[in-house]
């Protein structure tokens, strides 16, 4: 046998054990969230989990962390951006793209229908995309734990005039809210959900807007005295990837990781939303429950209108933005 031909055959075996420990290779998907265990976007990345394991015969390991043990939102949003942590779900899909805010403006869209229908759309995949531009890979988009509720412990919230003054609890890292409360006469305070139940126990605050779920699932019922019924908003609900990490799995992997991804999204979309109703029957045995009249919701989307034009004068989003995104919410009952 020639030389050459000794280390033509020295490279092909070289080649063979290359590919086969290539193939053997497993990736670690480390995940964290705020929400509990049994808060239905965990329960939907326990799927996840489970479907992504067994599709990829182990090599993607998922390893969830739930609760916020991780850390807040804006921390595990961090560790994301980083490459510390993998994946998260949260608060902090601005990192991604500011356009994601369109989703939480207020009485943008009137049900779930419409809801995932605008998270569903084609205009919505173009603003994931965006998440590209800033480290990010977002395979799929779901509802953030669906509409949001006002609960108050000072005074029940039955109209508008209701909210004057009141110290209402707002997302910290999010403006859209903010700016919502101070237009209805309340005083947002920003809190991080984790710190929401001891500011309304020690009167720190007065009142909160959050999802029915987070109202139960976080106990916070324990120190509200009324909760109204109003849907003044929802918001989207990202998994936020670190783009390097997923751009380091095979193609094939890719593949399987954002088809798992969406079905996991949907999952998540469909216990928020069948649990809605059972959650708020859940409350009313707790708390005083308030559905406000027509003309109390009409009188609320006028006060916020303002809302919509603060950010597009900013220049966070057009107003065309924002029309598409209307244009998408409704698209899927035409």
């Amino acid at each position: 046998m020639t030389s050459r031909t000794s280390c033509f055959l020295v490279a092909v075996v070289i080649l063979i054990l290359t590919t086969s420990a290539c193939s053997e290779d497993k990736f670690v998907f480390k995940y964290g969230n705020a929400q509990n265990k049994s808060d239905p976007r965990s329960q939907s990345m326990e799927f996840f989990k489970a479907e992504l394991e067994e599709r990829t015969a182990g090599r993607i390991q998922v390893d969830n962390y739930f609760g916020g043990i991780l850390g807040t939102e804006r921390e595990m949003a961090d560790a994301v951006a980083t490459g510390a942590l993998q994946g998260t779900r949260g608060g902090m899909f601005e990192d991604a793209s500011t356009q994601f805010n369109i989703v939480l403006l207020p009485f943008l869209v009137e049900d779930w229908q419409q809801a995932i229908c605008l998270v569903r759309s084609p205009w919505m995949k173009g603003v994931a995309e965006q998440g590209t531009a800033r480290g990010l890979h977002i395979p799929a988009v779901g509802i953030s734990q669906g509409f949001r509720a006002h609960g108050s412990n000072e005074r029940a919230i039955r109209t508008v005039a209701d909210f004057e003054g009141l110290k209402i609890r707002v997302p910290d890292a999010q403006e859209v809210f903010h700016r919502m409360e101070d237009a209805l006469g309340a005083n947002p305070q920003g809190i991080a959900q984790s710190e929401t139940y001891s500011a309304l126990r020690t009167g720190v605050i007065e009142g909160t807007t959050s999802p029915p779920s987070d109202l139960w699932d976080r106990r916070q019922y324990e120190v509200l005295r009324w909760i109204t019924i109003d849907h003044h908003a929802t918001g989207p609900d990202p998994l936020m990837v670190n783009l390097e990490w997923f751009e380091s799995l095979p193609p094939d992997l890719q593949q399987v990781f954002d088809a798992v991804a969406k079905e996991a999204l949907e999952l998540s979309d469909a216990l928020y939303s069948n649990l809605e109703d059972e959650i708020v029957a859940k409350l009313a045995d707790e708390v005083e429950i308030i559905h406000p009249a027509a003309e109390v919701i009409s009188e609320m989307k006028a006060r916020t209108r303002p809302v919509y034009d603060f950010f597009v004068d900013r220049g966070d989003f057009t107003w065309d933005d924002i029309d598409a995104a209307i244009e998408a919410a409704h698209s899927c009952s035409r």
